[in-house]
């Protein structure tokens, strides 16, 4: 990764396991801005961030469907926590449906954050973590949550008819979920965690498919798909300008 950003990852606490994919930091720490190309990753992110040109805010960044072009500007610092889907029932506890490929700026005083809290990323943690331990309920459905372990166990590569058999709720119904809830099927979510899955064989150099997909040709159109690019071309990563697939690489 350029070695002007400033990057860390961290995996929540073993209580946020099935909401919070993980926790992470991003620092431009360069005058200039930087072009990029956001990724679909699967995931939600809310971000607390701040820069010389931009005050404190706090963005809910919802479900990615496509490659888009971004600037990350200079100076920013960028706290995030990066939610599974069972957040938006238990800790967001509203639907994002009206967020696809989209966001929108939360009060700059949500979850009682400022922008002291963007001095110290572990003190931050802690403060999140805390948070969100909260608002869980002492009970949630059991049948979503087998639902999700189902489908981040399988990183996509599963049919909406096997899940629906395995988890006793019909296709029809779960869609119907999806679409309320996220504002895409589950087979167009799964197909985003599939090409995810696959970020980290690229990254490793590997131009063909591991997760399940028909043949060669399926995996280039796919990648093709959600990045814009051929599998080897994202491979180069030129300019480190796809930033997901470079954190990969600084891993």
């Amino acid at each position: 990764m350029d070695k002007s950003i400033d990057y860390g990852v961290f995996l929540p606490n073993k209580s946020l396991c099935n909401y919070v994919e993980s926790f992470w930091f991003l620092h431009n720490q360069s005058d200039q801005e930087k072009e990029t190309v956001g990724l679909p990753d699967g995931r939600i992110d809310l971000i607390f961030s701040k820069s010389p040109e931009n005050p404190f805010q706090i963005i809910l960044l919802g479900l990615g469907t496509q490659h888009k072009p971004a600037t990350i500007p200079a100076r920013i610092k960028m706290f995030v926590v990066s939610f599974k889907l069972l957040a938006v029932d238990y800790i967001l506890k509203q639907p994002i449906s009206d967020l696809v490929d989209s966001g929108k700026v939360l009060t700059s005083d949500f979850w009682d954050f400022s922008e002291d809290d963007l001095q110290d990323f572990n003190c931050f943690m802690n403060k999140a973590t805390l948070t969100m331990e909260s608002l869980i309920p002492h009970q949630i459905d059991k049948r979503k949550q087998h639902l999700f372990d189902l489908i981040y166990a399988s990183k996509g590569s599963v049919t909406v008819k096997e899940l629906a058999e395995k988890v006793i709720w019909s296709s029809r119904q779960i869609n119907r979920y999806f679409n309320q809830q996220f504002g895409l099927s589950l087979k167009v979510y799964c197909n985003v965690l599939r090409f995810r899955a696959s970020l980290d064989h690229v990254a490793q150099g590997k131009l063909f498919p591991e997760e399940n997909f028909f043949d060669q040709t399926h995996f280039i159109k796919d990648i093709k798909k959600f990045s814009g690019v051929v599998p080897k071309e994202l491979l180069k990563n030129k300019n480190d300008r796809f930033i997901l697939l470079s954190s990969l690489n600084s891993e």
